[in-house]
């Protein structure tokens, strides 16, 4: 089985580096005529679409930002002239600590991003394009949607809304737009680096598997989600996690000293 997306345009937010950026490269592998990036500096995306070729454009600016979802969906309809994908990546934590205590700016900020932005970006794409023509989306969700954690409340809760809104509009859109989500566990990413850099082995140890995620391990999944091979899959939170929620794992706490935690 081959998952394709021949012909197809694609945007994909948050995609200066890591996974997105891999994303974006895994769908012009399968056969994407196009794909928007979006990013906060322009010099770095400029960057990234050099190195994912002529069938990349980037569009910079904040994902939380209606008119920057307008600017990037517009872009992507007026280069390509269709938008039949959409990956909603961008995510941020800035508010790490336990609930009682984290920073309220910070908070709304992390649920601004990771939540409310999400739904900015699908109505963009709905009213722009997709409502008329069809589509697949796919959010980008974490295991900690799906358990808890001492120091990441903030950023977990946000994910696990993230879930829901990803079955809500999975209702909502349906039959012409099918909308998924992967929760991915630790990915060897800047993003995530507290979380494994310091002990590598610990961090990989808490996974079946044996091993970080890399970027390319969530590429692949969300190509599939998008392709056509998915056609009769929507309203799904995929975890791609090494096993960790799957398998049997137990969630382990992070140590005193601030180590790796899922």
């Amino acid at each position: 089985m081959e998952a394709r997306v021949d012909g197809k345009v694609a945007l994909v937010t948050g995609a200066s580096r890591g996974i997105g950026e891999a994303i974006a490269g895994q769908l012009l592998a399968s056969g994407a005529a196009g794909v928007v990036v979006t990013g906060r500096r322009p010099e770095t995306l400029e960057e990234v679409a050099d190195r994912l070729g002529p069938g990349a454009v980037g569009v910079a600016g904040n994902a939380a930002d209606p008119e920057h979802v307008d600017a990037a969906v517009d872009a992507a309809v007026t280069r390509f002239g269709r938008l039949d994908l959409l990956v909603a990546n961008a995510g941020t934590n800035p508010g790490a600590g336990p609930m009682m205590d984290v920073d309220l700016g910070a908070l709304d900020r992390t649920w601004e991003v990771n939540l409310r932005a999400p739904l900015l970006w699908v109505r963009g794409a709905w009213h722009r394009w997709m409502a008329e023509h069809g589509g697949a989306v796919v959010t980008i969700g974490s295991v900690g949607g799906i358990v808890t954690s001492p120091v990441l409340g903030a950023y977990n809760v946000s994910k696990a809304g993230l879930h829901h809104l990803t079955r809500q509009l999975a209702l909502e859109l349906a039959p012409g737009v099918r909308v998924n989500a992967v929760a991915a566990s630790v990915v060897r990413t800047r993003l995530s680096e507290a979380l494994w850099a310091s002990d590598e082995q610990a961090a990989a140890a808490m996974h079946p598997l044996r091993r970080l995620g890399e970027p390319a391990d969530v590429a692949r999944a969300v190509s599939f989600l998008l392709s056509d091979a998915a056609s009769w899959i929507t309203g799904v939170v995929l975890p791609v996690d090494g096993g960790l929620t799957g398998a049997g794992a137990s969630y382990v706490a992070p140590p005193a000293d601030g180590g790796p935690h899922a």
